[in-house]
């Protein structure tokens, strides 16, 4: 099954949604106007939307307030995909040229700071004081997150802690935002919010470290870009934490990252069949399931309504998917 047909029930809403995000990255500068609506027609799960949707079934669900927050938080995840790839000067994504790609940094990151500025734009709308200092405080740790990634590119003196924090903040927030965002737009009580948040928190734990291991189980295809990609932009990720376990692997990796310019992914080919060939993608896996695992007991404190049933769905779908 689709991931979207588990949500197929939302599709009108969702529609809403989409032809409001066309509507708010519309600027007066053709540059800005075509980076924005590239980067909105490559597609994507629009996941946060989603669980924005579903957390707001929890309570009072008015489409025309939960729409504010899905909105603005769709954005805020665009535009930090903009930046991620400045910093990972990456060519593709979803299979088709980057921002920065198609036309330099300078643009690719102003088109970033005008997506997060139409972002908190949007959400003025919605006078929720709580939900406008959760979106501030998600924004600040996404920028740490940022920033924590391009310190320790190709820094091997890490490990795992340095990771799960730099994905929490990186990822992990902004799902476990979304899910209370979309409770405080409709209402939903205190204790119903904090179990969604917890929830979404899990939920992008775990779903991004299956994001890593597809990296190096997955095809180009697959992924939309080369196989072995955060490897080679010298981004360390669960499974090479694990794989640096064995010294020789971790001397080979320094080597390799001894004169980054000059990596192709030629060079990176040795590491990923080293990783598929040892037990490092199982113990990731076991990690993720933990994850999962927590995300389900969160749901336990929630009414049996048809929104608890689709996001136990969508983490056994994120527990098994393949891209």
């Amino acid at each position: 099954m689709k991931l979207a047909m588990i949500y197929s029930y939302l599709k009108q809403d969702l529609d809403h949604i989409e032809k409001a995000l066309n509507k708010t990255i519309r600027s007066k500068h053709p540059v800005l106007r075509e980076a924005s609506s590239q980067l909105l027609q490559a597609g994507g799960k629009r996941l946060r939307p989603v669980f924005v949707l579903l957390a707001a079934k929890f309570g009072d669900y008015q489409i025309t307030r939960v729409e504010k927050v899905a909105v603005s938080l769709e954005l805020i995840h665009m535009a930090s995909l903009v930046h991620d790839d400045v910093i990972d000067e990456a060519q593709l994504r979803r299979g088709e040229p980057t921002v920065k790609a198609r036309w330099d940094n300078r643009i690719a990151m102003y088109t970033g700071d005008y997506i997060f500025a139409r972002s908190l734009e949007y959400l003025s709308a919605l006078e929720k004081p709580k939900a406008h200092r959760i979106l501030s405080e998600t924004m600040v740790e996404l920028c740490i997150g940022e920033m924590e990634q391009i310190r320790d590119k190709y820094h091997l003196e890490q490990n795992v802690r340095n990771y799960l924090r730099r994905i929490k903040r990186k990822t992990a927030l902004l799902i476990s935002s979304s899910c209370s965002l979309g409770a405080i737009a409709s209402d939903v009580p205190a204790h119903y919010e904090k179990a969604l948040n917890r929830y979404g928190y899990y939920i992008g734990m775990s779903y991004q470290i299956i994001d890593d291991i597809l990296d190096f189980t997955s095809t180009e295809k697959q992924l939309g870009k080369p196989a072995g990609s955060d490897l080679m932009q010298g981004n360390l990720t669960l499974p090479v934490f694990y794989a640096m376990e064995n010294p020789d692997f971790k001397e080979e990796l320094n080597r390799l990252f001894a004169v980054p310019e000059d990596i192709s992914h030629e060079d990176i080919r040795p590491f990923i069949d080293m990783i598929k060939n040892s037990d490092v993608i199982e113990r990731s896996y076991a990690l993720s399931d933990m994850y999962l695992d927590k995300a389900y007991k969160s749901l336990e404190e929630l009414p049996d309504i048809k929104a608890k049933q689709t996001l136990k769905d969508i983490a056994k779908y994120i527990g098994k998917r393949k891209s």
